[in-house]
């Protein structure tokens, strides 16, 4: 494996794992809940899915990955808008770096 797809992988593992963080904030409500679902769908599928893009000669699970972490990316909105976290303002970084993760995966689409 490469440096670079090394680097992706701890990039991405980490990402996961901050989600998840999120996840655990959020509160036991039909509204929280039902985000959190959403959210854990999203972004477990994300960090797994970039081993199949290593793999794949298809681009069909590039595109899976991509759709994947915009879907993490409107949860994330969703959740900083409500506000369901007690400190909204802790998003705008994983919210940062979910858009340069989508901007790294659409480059590599192209």
């Amino acid at each position: 494996m490469s440096s670079r797809s090394d680097d992706l992988e701890e990039r991405l593992l980490a990402f996961s794992v901050q989600i998840l963080k999120i996840v655990e904030q959020l509160p036991s409500t039909r509204t929280g809940d039902h985000v959190a679902g959403q959210l854990l769908r999203s972004v477990t599928a994300t960090y797994p899915d970039h081993g199949d893009v290593e793999s794949a000669d298809s681009r069909q699970e590039l595109i899976h990955t991509l759709r994947e972490l915009r879907q993490t990316q409107r949860c994330l909105k969703l959740i900083q808008r409500v506000p369901l976290v007690h400190r909204a303002e802790d998003l705008i970084a994983i919210l940062q770096e979910t858009d340069a993760l989508i901007a790294l995966f659409a480059a590599e689409k192209k």
